[in-house]
Parts: structure tokens; sequence; C-alpha cells
């Protein structure tokens, strides 16, 4: 029997140097409002989600991998890419590639302040 679950993705991860910086970044970005959580055993900020069986992640202090070697992780974009693309690099952060078109939609890559790699994806 194959393993098939609704959602293979269940949480996300992204470490990162400074909180304050990130935390900024992450929202000008995708303009939403993640906030620094103190309740666990680090400090977090989670991503927003709209309902609690929902894929989502935090971001934390950690230890990014150098810049753009580690996972890549596709974010869904509020609007259009290339409006996407002007915000990465006003917040901080690096474009690494043009609009890709692919069967399930669009996406470019991009790195945060860290280097961590993301996709900036629409459907």
């Amino acid at each position: 029997m194959t393993f098939m679950p609704e959602n293979f993705t269940v949480w996300v991860e992204i470490p990162v140097t400074d909180m304050d910086r990130s935390i900024a970044f992450y929202n000008r970005v995708f303009e939403t409002e993640l906030k620094l959580e103190n309740g666990g055993p680090n400090p977090m900020a989670m991503f927003p989600r709209s309902s609690k069986s929902a894929v989502a992640g935090h971001l934390y202090p950690g230890k990014p991998a150098p810049a753009g070697s580690g996972s890549t992780i596709h974010l869904a974009s509020p609007d259009a890419l290339e409006t996407a693309r002007k915000r990465v690099t006003e917040a901080g952060g690096k474009v690494v590639s043009e609009i890709v078109v692919c069967p399930e939609g669009r996406f470019f890559y991009c790195q945060d302040p860290d280097g961590n790699s993301l996709g900036l994806f629409t459907g």
C-alpha cells in the first residue's frame, strides 16, 4: 500500500539569525503578520493559516544553511509574482530567478536576508 496523505508536508521551520529582521522581511514580502511568540522552548514567529488542518510553519532562531544551499520552501504569494519580486528586494532579500511557468502555476526563486531558499508560488 502507498502512503498518500492529504498534504505530505505538514510543517516548515525556517532558521533565521535575526528574528526582528526576518519577521519584518516575511511580513513585508507576504503582506501578512507574523508575531514573535515566546511561549515555547524557543522564540518563534508563526505563519498565519486559515485553519488548524492547514500546512504552516514558523521562523526560529537558528543557523541557516549557507546561502542558497539548503532546502527550498515554496510559499504562496499574496498577489502577482511581478509585484512580489519587487517586495523581496525592497525588504532585503534577493531574487535569484526569472518567473518559471509549470503545469501547477507560476513561481520564482529568491532568498531571504539569511540566504534561506524560497519559491514564491501562485496557482
